[in-house]
Parts: structure tokens; C-alpha cells; sequence
């Protein structure tokens, strides 16, 4: 079906006969795999008498050499998928095994992919970035101090560099722009949390996604902010390099060199919000975060410090 969707991703009509002579089948062959494409992708494929099929919508293909190439200078390797439970638990598959690290997990689709504190994350085919890094990190977890902070950094100067100027974080692992959700970041760890461990960096990017009914709250996309598709590989290899920078000076400087930037880019600085833990909320004054991450809120006259993991985090009166 990829074969299909290439020659047909630029949104434009093609006959059913160029289409079956580039595949080598006849047009009626051609017509059960758009059905194929429908029923399984859930790709809708529009049928013209005279002037044959196209997508309701432009698509962006993943390029298998292109990211592989890029990724290469990078020094990681890269695996794409066209149907995957889920690029995190492939990841952790991957760095349980004896593959080589870093190693990219990307995918066309998710069938189980997933948010903080488990939620679902709506991956429909070809409309976003499923985006997952193994990494292995010495030292054992005190390395990973800051670091989902450090990712959001890099997803909102990606964003930025693309276009969205509003891009902004909301502790501790969402992107918004304009009060709705673009981007999110969830990490995992396998291994001994006391020596080596592997981290991975889940991250999911909302490009092409215009409707979806299934997510539980309000969202918003690159191809929705800009009017535009998007290219999903020049947003994986643009995040990648941010990425692969903030990773190094994470590893040299730790979060504290970069803390200043991550508050400054906050969009909740400074207000008035509700955390809720288990059947604990909390309500302060956002005054940034700590070295090693963990929220700083004035409460009651006095500064606490939260950290991420089960937590969440709303304005108050939301």
C-alpha cells in the first residue's frame, strides 16, 4: 500500500490506468487496494469518472533514505515503521536488545500510543510525528535530572524555526500554542537506576492532524496554525538536530545551564494554578523550576517544589 500512497500523496488525480501500470496490476486491482487504503488507513480516496482517483488530502510519506541519512550524520540509527503498536515500546525494545544506540523509532501509525500518566495518544496514519530516541545514559537516573525539560526545549524551538511563533511549555511536558496542545513529551527508563539505564525520549507532534474527535482536549496542528501541509520528515530531522544539541550540553552542563531559557519560554509563568496529586491540590503561584526540574510554586507565603510524575497541572479556575 506504501507503493500506493506515493503516487498519490500529492493530492492530486491520477488515472487508474497510470496507476496500475506503475504498480503492474489492472485498474480493477488498482480500485480493491484504494478500497484496501479506506477500509484499513481510514484514508479517505475520492473516484471521478474521466479523471480517476486522489486522497481528500495531501499526504506526507515518511522518506526512509532520506531520514536514514540524516540521522547518520548524527551518529544514531534509524528504524521507520509503517504500523507499529507503539514507537516508545519499540524503542524499549530496541534498547533491551543488542542494537546500536542511539537508535530513532519512527512510525506512519500508532495502534497503542500513549501520553503521560497513560493516556491514549491519537495517532492517525501519516498525519503526525511518532517520534521515539533510545539513549544510553551512565550514571544511573541522577543523569536524567531536567531532561524531559530539556526535550520540550528543543520540540518548541523546533516549532518556532517552523513557523509558530507562540510555541510555548507548560510544565512539565506539553507544548502549547494559543492555549491548545501541539506537542508532548513523555520519557521512560529500563535498566539499573543506579548504573547504566536506557532513557527514552517519546515525543509526538501534531503536523497534519485538521479533525479528530477522539481526542479529550483542545488541540491544534502545524498544518492548522499555518494553513499549510507540512513535511514530516523536515520536521523529524529538524527536531532531531535540536535535539542532539540539548542532549549534548545536557550531558556537559546538566538543566541549570538552560533553566533560565526553559522559564522564559513558560507560558504559565508567574500565574495562578491548581496541582493536583493523587487527592491533593495545590494552589500557588507558578515562580519557575528548580535545577533538576521540579516545579517551584509559591504557596502561601512560602516555596515548594513539585516533581513530575503523576501530577497535574491546570490554571486555576480551568
Amino acid at each position: 500500500m506504501h507503493t500506493l500512497l506515493k503516487l498519490l500523496e500529492d493530492g492530486a488525480f491520477h488515472s487508474g490506468e497510470d496507476l496500475g501500470l506503475a504498480l503492474g496490476v489492472s485498474r480493477s486491482a488498482v480500485w480493491k487496494k484504494l478500497q484496501q487504503v479506506q477500509a484499513d488507513l481510514g484514508i479517505e480516496v475520492y473516484k471521478v469518472r474521466g479523471r480517476g482517483y486522489r486522497l481528500a488530502s495531501p499526504l506526507s510519506l515518511l522518506d526512509d533514505e532520506a531520514l536514514r541519512r540524516e540521522h547518520m550524520g548524527l551518529g544514531w540509527a534509524c528504524r521507520i515503521h509503517e504500523t507499529i503498536d507503539s514507537t516508545n515500546a519499540e524503542a524499549m525494545r530496541v534498547a533491551n536488545s543488542d542494537a546500536e544506540l542511539p537508535c530513532l523509532v519512527l512510525a506512519e501509525q500508532q495502534t497503542a500510543g500513549r501520553g503521560r500518566r497513560g493516556r491514549h495518544w491519537v495517532s492517525p496514519f501519516a498525519e503526525n510525528l511518532y517520534y521515539s530516541l533510545a539513549l544510553r545514559m551512565d550514571g544511573g537516573t541522577r543523569r536524567l535530572d531536567g531532561l524531559s525539560l530539556l526535550v520540550g526545549l528543543a520540540v518548541v524551538d523546533t516549532l518556532r524555526e517552523l513557523g509558530i511563533d507562540t510555541a510555548g511549555l507548560k510544565w512539565p511536558n506539553d507544548i502549547l500554542v494559543g492555549g491548545k496542545k501541539l506537542a508532548g513529551v513523555l520519557l521512560e527508563i529500563t535498566g539499573d537506576p543506579a548504573n547504566v539505564c536506557h532513557v527514552i525520549i517519546g515525543i509526538g507532534i501534531n503536523v497534519n492532524m485538521r479533525e479528530s474527535s477522539n481526542v479529550d482536549q483542545p488541540w491544534t496542528s502545524l498544518a492548522l496554525e499555518l494553513g499549510l501541509v507540512q513535511d514530516r520528515n523536515k520536521v523529524a530531522c529538524a527536531l532531531s538536530r535540536n535535539l542532539s544539541a540539548y542532549l549534548a550540553g545536557h550531558q556537559e552542563k546538566g538543566f541549570a545551564a538552560y533553566r533560565r531559557d526553559w522559564e522564559e519560554k513558560h507560558l504559565w509563568q508567574g500565574l495562578v494554578v491548581a496541582l493536583t496529586a493523587g487527592a491533593t491540590i495545590t494552589q500557588g503561584v507558578v515562580l519557575g523550576v528548580g535545577d533538576d526540574g521540579a516545579l517551584r510554586l509559591k504557596v502561601g507565603g512560602r516555596e515548594e517544589h513539585f516533581s513530575g510524575g503523576e501530577v497535574s497541572l491546570r490554571l486555576q479556575g480551568n
